[in-house]
């Protein structure tokens, strides 16, 4: 490497300082338990009896992030991702890890087989305007 810095410069961006590679923060793992479940709508929410995460040196500062972006208020896995402009399996892995802590718990939307038949829907709404 030569001393004029050079060779550092691909590892650099002046506007965003040093660049972390993804995997990195889910240290090379792309999967997580249960992380097949986690739909791009499906919501998460910090656990009443959660602590504070930045007391938990085992958490990365992203986990303690989403921690705290859900106690303010439910966010969808999207918006996490998007919040902390991060990819999408990033976010996955980091909630997944955080699901295994116990210090967030995933709502699920209901799978569209398990939705009401919309011919069973018009035939209640046209039973109820006949009353």
């Amino acid at each position: 490497m030569s001393g004029d810095g050079q060779g550092m410069s691909h590892w650099f961006d002046d506007d965003a300082g040093p660049v972390v590679r993804p995997y990195a923060m889910t240290r090379g793992r792309t999967t997580s338990p249960g992380q097949h479940r986690l739909d791009l709508i499906a919501v998460v929410v910090t656990e009443q009896h959660a602590d504070d995460p930045e007391e938990d040196g085992t958490l990365s500062p992203e986990h303690v992030d989403i921690v705290g972006l859900c106690r303010d208020a439910p966010q969808s896995v999207a918006e996490l991702a998007a919040e902390l402009d991060l990819p999408i399996g990033v976010v996955r892995v980091l909630i997944g890890d955080l699901v295994d802590e116990e210090l967030v718990h995933v709502t699920r939307p209901v799978p569209p087989a398990e939705l009401p038949d919309e011919s069973i829907l018009r035939d209640v709404i046209s039973g109820l305007r006949a009353l």
